[in-house]
Parts: structure tokens; sequence; C-alpha cells
């Protein structure tokens, strides 16, 4: 029987504040805050589910009639398939899975700080699957439609998670790299990670590449959590990161751009002056115009075509303070159609740095030159940090000949 109602708490510390009530009525979404959140200091969606007494309705479109904040707890693409096929082999049809089922089996495992009850329990018990090399032959047998039988324990270390990678969420202890399982409370001195899997249309070393380009992120002054590479028995490479939604064990409520502006990102038309826009309506700091700017040049600057809004965040704390989270995904990439996901002031097929110069008069940052210039700078450096990430000669060679140095 599919869930009609949904309690949604932000879960701060260890502690839940209940936002309010979702639930399902034909095949309509209905939201209404919690009468004692609404006397509060927090606004979870501050731009497209306004606070108020009444119920509220989202547009059909984009994310089929919720609001964007419940659509980013959904996992997408890899999460979306292993909760699928983990149906299925519980002889379940998806046919009768609505958005709440979906809500109810992320339940208190999700991203960020919200946790939708009631959980779907499903009695599996806690997997000890932790070996990396065998995680990701059976990610491969996922995605090749071939039967796992560790399905559920992929669900139980992924499901949750959203992009198109196969990726797992575990504990992690940077001074002895010990890995255990993802709990929600985990043991002093471990951190809550995310580690990433290669699929079929990837390189050969992506995960080299995506460390390669966090490095090249840090130096040239973009805020990021802290990455690494694991190294699994085979000797394989997998990338991973420290997750910026988590401090210690205490959540921060994750809303990503393509929430917040209910943008399809699929087929979006966002450009990074609206990015710019959000960021300062939530910092209230002119401040978060070069942190956008910088991320924008170095995506133009090392192509990464895949910037789409929901690979920009922000975060909220428990006081209702809101920040433009860490960059994440950077990495090489084209996007399905060539051009640059988000634009800069319209163009994305071939952006030049007179784009980004206008971008940046437009907001009034006078540090815009200034910005592209370090960039470029730090992108001589390409070979050495892509020689210590260990790449091969053949992808530092192609990478370098896409690098962007305005001509």
């Amino acid at each position: 029987m599919s869930v009609e109602k949904l309690i949604i708490s932000l879960d701060f510390e260890n502690v839940k504040i209940q936002v309010g009530e979702l639930v399902q009525h034909e095949k309509n979404y209905f939201f209404k805050f919690n009468t004692n959140f609404l006397d509060l200091n927090l606004d979870v969606s501050p731009f497209k589910m306004k606070r108020s007494s009444g119920l509220l309705q989202a547009d059909s479109q984009p994310f089929d009639g919720i609001f964007g904040v419940f659509n980013d707890s959904l996992p997408d693409s890899w999460g979306r398939l292993l909760l699928d096929r983990t149906l299925l082999s519980k002889g379940k049809s998806l046919a009768g899975i609505t958005l709440l089922d979906r809500l109810a089996y992320v339940g208190n495992n999700g991203m960020g700080a919200l946790v939708y009850e009631p959980e779907e329990t499903h009695g599996w018990s806690n997997t000890s699957l932790i070996d990396l090399d065998i995680i990701y032959s059976e990610t491969v047998k996922i995605v090749n439609d071939t039967n796992s039988e560790y399905i559920e324990d992929l669900f139980e270390m992924g499901g949750s998670s959203g992009g198109a990678q196969p990726k797992i969420l575990i504990g992690y202890h940077p001074k002895t790299d010990e890995i255990v399982q993802e709990e929600l409370i985990l043991k002093p001195e471990f951190e809550h990670w995310i580690v990433k899997f290669p699929t079929s249309t990837d390189l050969p070393d992506i995960a080299n590449i995506e460390h390669a380009y966090y490095k090249m992120a840090i130096a040239c002054g973009i805020e990021m959590s802290d990455s690494k590479l694991f190294q699994g028995k085979s000797g394989k490479n997998y990338f991973a990161t420290n997750r910026f939604d988590r401090e210690g064990n205490s959540r921060l409520h994750m809303h990503s751009a393509a929430g917040l502006m209910h943008d399809n990102f699929r087929i979006s038309a966002m450009d990074y002056g609206h990015l710019m826009d959000c960021a300062f309506k939530l910092e209230k700091h002119h401040g978060v115009y070069e942190k956008v700017f910088r991320l924008a040049v170095f995506n133009v600057v090392f192509h990464n075509r895949d910037d789409h809004s929901k690979n920009f965040s922000f975060l909220m704390n428990s006081e209702g303070k809101w920040n433009f989270a860490p960059a994440y995904d950077l990495t090489f990439s084209n996007s399905p159609h060539g051009h640059h996901s988000t634009m800069i002031m319209g163009e994305s097929k071939n952006p030049s740095s007179k784009d980004l110069l206008k971008l940046a008069n437009h907001f009034g940052l006078k540090s815009g030159k200034e910005i592209i210039d370090e960039v470029l700078d730090k992108a001589k450096k390409w070979k050495s940090i892509a020689n210590d990430s260990n790449l091969s000669k053949s992808t530092i060679t192609m990478i370098e000949k896409k690098i962007n140095v305005f001509k």
C-alpha cells in the first residue's frame, strides 16, 4: 500500500524539528507547514516554498508536482536505479511506487538534514561489504542489468545518493585510513565520506582526473571538501571526498540550485548570473559573487561542461544561516550537447574571457580580470598536478589541449 502522508523534519544535532506534512490526494501533492515551525527563523526553501499557514502546492513541472527541496532528497540516476532494482528483486511493481513512497525509502538516510517519516522499514541487516574492488564489480553488474547478490547491500550503502556515477557512503578514519559502514552516528574520529566508482563511459583514469581537478581547484582558490584517492586491493583508484552536509555527526540542510530555483537541470536555461543572484539573496554578502565567479572561470578554463544546476548547492545551519556549499563534481567533462550546462551571459558553446568579464561587471565585481588571470596562471601547473595524481600521459595531453587559455 502506498504512503499517503509524510511528516518531514529537520534533524540538526540529532534533534528533530518538525517542518510540516506532505500528503498525496489522487495524483496531487500538498504541503502544510507545522504551526510551531513557522515561529522559527528557518526557511527551508525561500524562493519557491513561501512560509504560510495554508496548503501549498507546487507546479506540476519540473518536479512532478513536489517542491524542489523535497526533490533534492530523491535519489536520481544511480540511487534511483538501485532502488528500482531492489524493489524488483523483492517482487514489487514499480508502477505503483509514488514520490512519497520513494521519500519514505530515503527516510532518515538522505543527504542534508531533511528526514521523512514514517520511514519505509525493510528489515535488511547491516552490510559488512567494504571491499572497494568487490563493490565496483557489483556496480558494473547492476549498470549492465546483471543480477547482483549484493543489491541490498549497495542500496544500504548508497541508495540515497544522487548523480550518475555509482557511489557509496562510508565512515572514514583519516589517521588510520580505516573504512567502515556508514552510520548516522559514527564512532569518534571517523568522518562521513563518499566514494565514487566509474562507469563504462568514463575514462579509465576518471578517479585520478577528478583528484587532479580537486587539487587544481584548491590551487585556484576554490573551496572544496577534503578529497583523496582510495586504492583497492587490485591497485585500482577510487575518488573519495568528505561530505560537506555533515559536521561531525551533525547535519546541515542542503539545497541544490536546481531545487531552489525549480530548474530542470537536464534542459536548463540557467546562467551563472542566476546563480550569483541566488547566492547573494541567500548569503546577503557581496563576497559570494567572487566565490561563484571564480568557480565559473575554473569550469570554463578547465572544460568542465557538466556544470548543471544540480552541481551547485547551498547549506543552511540550525540558526537559519545560508552559505554557498563547497564545490563538487569538478572534472573534465562534456555535456550531452557539447555546451556548458550553465551559460555565461547567454553564451554556452564557447564562452570567452569577454563573456566572463561581462558577468563580473554586471555584478560590480571589480576583481573579475584578476580572478581570470589567477586561474590562467594556475593552469600552467596542469602537467605537474596531473602527474602528482598519476594520470596517464595520453589523458594529460588530451586535457591540456582542451584547457581554455582564451587565445
